[in-house]
């Protein structure tokens, strides 16, 4: 093997061996983990339950057509949410909204709840027009009135449908989640930039937060596919 190889090989070791062992550092990433999965955990519950409602509000109408005010509400909701920067929502909801809350997991479990809220609402549409309207006529000619037959009918056959994509969504949020650093909240992302100050090495710490990543998202990728390929079986009985 090559000497210049054999350095570098030698030099990696000792930078890992400087990211995560001294000092027990891997307990720093470790600890960045946990927030980071706790924050996306609430916050895609949190969306998931916002993007449901304002799905709904979204399809309400008037016996006109018309839209109602529920639904103007809810497209400006989703309008603001989706055309405004992530990062820029959490500074607002920390030192603006929200400076009163002690909590800044709490902050960025409501904010990223209600970023995730707007595009789940629109998956969650998507969903329920996708329902053959022949589902609400027939659950409405058994003599369900409209709010059960949305409620028993309608929404679990839409849920269904777009559980893959809620899935995608939740790894998009573990994602976004890297900017909770912003205000300072010790995540993973911001554990990474810890230990660079202290080793002075911007390589392995940044190397190994994205190879985290990069493990968890993938985790859930396989999941996420084991999923849709039981949904297609039960599809085709």
């Amino acid at each position: 093997m090559p000497e210049k190889l054999v350095n570098w090989f030698s030099s990696l070791e000792a930078q890992f061996i400087k990211t995560f062992i001294t000092e027990d550092r891997w307990k720093l990433f470790l600890r960045g983990l946990g927030k980071t999965v706790q924050i996306t955990l609430f916050a895609a519950l949190l969306g998931i339950a916002i993007g449901l409602i304002v799905a709904i509000m979204r399809l309400s109408r008037k016996k006109s057509g018309k839209k109602t005010l529920f639904s103007v509400i809810a497209g400006a909701y989703i309008d603001i949410i989706r055309g405004t920067p992530a990062v820029v929502q959490l500074l607002i909801m920390y030192f603006v909204i929200l400076q009163s809350v002690q909590s800044k997991v709490m902050v960025a479990v409501i904010t990223f709840g209600i970023n995730s809220g707007a595009y789940v609402a629109e998956i969650i549409r998507a969903g329920i027009q996708a329902v053959d309207k022949g589902q609400t006529e027939a659950a409405r000619s058994l003599g369900l009135p409209k709010r059960m037959a949305m409620q028993y009918v309608v929404i679990p056959q839409a849920i269904k449908n777009v559980l893959p994509a809620l899935g995608n969504e939740f790894i998009v949020l573990l994602k976004e989640t890297a900017i909770v650093g912003y205000v300072a909240l010790e995540d993973l992302t911001k554990a990474g930039d810890y230990v660079m100050s202290r080793t002075y090495s911007a390589f392995m710490p940044l190397i190994g937060t994205a190879v985290i990543y990069f493990i968890i998202i993938k985790i859930l990728t396989i999941l996420l596919g084991i999923l849709e390929r039981r949904l297609q079986r039960s599809d085709s009985r």
